[in-house]
């Protein structure tokens, strides 16, 4: 059994370990201009996919990555904070329609915010306040009441936690980590297929952010669940997941860790408050982003260009801050990590997220064309 000490040293450990994947994912957002908003937007009012393909093809490799790992006895799929057997779905519809609608309001996810911070944008930055003080209200102030007192009491519990391998194994009776191998195999290289049937899917940019963002998921997954996991703490003898909000296996989300992020900020000097790799995923990403952004010469300071421009990012900010953490994650939380477990509810939220982008990009461009009419 480990020390005290021991369970300190490896938190330090797995706590720069993360800062480090995520710096690799702000330079490579930076470098390839990843941003699933911007990729909606790309499809939706000018044909061009490569962005969507890029986000699809990061989808695809967290879910080899992830399911192999479970496959290989590496991870406990049972273990991730998407897993809970209690299926929220009205949670998942509701908080991820607005986070869609947010992300358009607000120029992009809490991904895209924090990049944009590390490449000099001060709207950004506005936004990542409120989105982090309105996520934070959500998971235990006000708008927490009104959460979990709506729609957080609708739901359905499963027999098993809500991985579709998980929920395949129960009804048949097979090995839930060999169909974790089987389906995270089946729906990866049929996703990469799909990317790579087009020769745009192909260029270099798309297969860069489309494999290092993947590849970036899959690394918090096997740092949190493997050298994170301690089978048994010295002080309470139980299983604990080091350096984590959820006390669950985490991956890459940037909702709900900024929220904590500030209150860690505000109360640094309460020991309780703990430093986890979810908010030094945070800082990671902004800083990668600022280092790319300075050897690509591409760092500008850029600020609001006038009172209806700010509204538009408070109010995106907002809707995804209440919306993330209703969702239970963003593009990248649901999106991404989320869906790479296969979990029932990442779907749902990944699906309602689409719909709400959708609805406000064809908005946006009604209103452009009857402005101009």
């Amino acid at each position: 059994m480990l020390a005290d000490g021991d369970i300190d040293a490896a938190a330090t450990t797995l706590r720069w370990a993360a800062f480090a994947v995520a710096c690799a994912f702000g330079a490579i957002s930076q470098r390839t201009q990843f941003c699933t908003m911007g990729a909606l937007s790309d499809a939706v009012h000018v044909g061009d996919w490569r962005r969507l393909r890029m986000w699809v093809l990061a989808i695809a490799v967290a879910i080899l990555g992830f399911n192999a790992l479970v496959a290989f006895g590496v991870l406990a799929a049972g273990e991730s904070v998407y897993a809970n057997p209690r299926l929220l779905w009205l949670s998942h519809l509701v908080g991820g329609a607005m986070f869609g609608v947010g992300m358009v309001l607000a120029s992009g996810c809490g991904a895209k915010t924090l990049v944009r911070v590390g490449g000099g944008n001060l709207k950004s930055l506005v936004v990542l306040l409120v989105l982090g003080a309105t996520a934070f209200a959500t998971l235990k102030g006000v708008t927490a009441v009104l959460r979990v007192d709506t729609v957080d009491t609708v739901g359905v519990t499963l027999p098993t936690a809500q991985e579709l391998p998980a929920l395949l194994a129960w009804a048949t009776g097979w090995s839930a980590t060999s169909l974790a191998g089987w389906m995270g195999g089946a729906l990866g290289l049929g996703l990469i297929a799909w990317v790579c049937a087009r020769r745009e899917g192909r260029e270099a940019d798309v297969l860069l952010g489309g494999i290092g963002i993947g590849a970036c998921v899959v690394a918090v997954w096997w740092l949190s669940g493997g050298p994170g996991f301690v089978p048994e703490h010295p002080a309470t003898l139980e299983a604990v997941f080091l350096a984590t909000n959820s006390r669950h296996m985490e991956s890459l989300s940037f909702v709900a860790p900024v929220g904590y992020a500030l209150d860690w900020l505000v109360l640094y000097s309460d020991a309780n408050k703990v430093l986890t790799i979810g908010i030094v995923a945070c800082a990671g990403v902004v800083v990668g982003s600022w280092a790319m952004a300075i050897l690509g010469k591409s760092f500008r300071w850029e600020g609001f260009g006038g009172v209806e421009d700010l509204a538009n990012h408070l109010g995106g900010a907002a809707l995804m801050g209440v919306g993330g953490v209703t969702a239970l994650g963003c593009t990248i939380g649901q999106g991404i990590s989320g869906v790479s477990t296969l979990s029932v509810g990442s779907f749902i939220t990944l699906a309602a997220i689409g719909a709400g982008a959708f609805a406000a990009l064809n908005y946006q461009a009604w209103r452009v064309e009857r402005m101009a009419g």
